[in-house]
C-alpha cells in the first residue's frame, strides 16, 4: 500500500517515470523480504544455533538482493527519478520494520 501511495504521489509530481521509479523502489524491498522468507522456510532448524545461522544467511541473502536490485535499477533505467525511487525504498524499509513492532 505504501508503494502504491508513493507511486501515485510521484506520478503526479514527476509523471510516468516518477511513478515507475517509486514502484521500483518499493519492489526492491518487497522482493528482498520475499527472498528472506523463502530462505527461512527452506532451512528449518531445531536448535538455537541452527536458527541463528539460518537467520543470518537469510539476512545476507536479503542484503545481497537489495544491493543487486539497486544496482540494476540505477544502471539500467536512465530516466529514474532518484527522489521517488529512494523515498519509496526507505518508506518500505520503515513500514516493514514498524510492522514487526505491532502486536495483535
Amino acid at each position: 500500500m505504501a508503494t502504491l501511495a508513493l507511486a501515485v504521489i510521484a506520478g503526479v509530481w514527476a509523471g510516468w517515470h516518477g511513478a515507475l521509479s517509486a514502484v521500483l523502489g518499493g519492489v526492491v524491498n518487497i522482493a528482498a523480504g520475499a527472498v528472506f522468507a523463502v530462505l527461512i522456510a527452506l532451512n528449518p532448524s531445531a536448535t538455537a544455533t541452527g536458527t541463528v545461522r539460518t537467520m543470518l544467511r537469510a539476512e545476507a541473502g536479503k542484503i545481497t538482493v537489495i544491493v543487486l536490485q539497486l544496482w540494476l535499477v540505477l544502471t539500467n533505467y536512465r530516466d529514474v527519478v532518484h527522489a521517488a525511487f529512494f523515498s519509496a525504498f526507505v518508506v518500505t524499509v520503515l513500514v516493514a520494520q514498524a510492522a514487526i513492532l505491532v502486536q495483535d
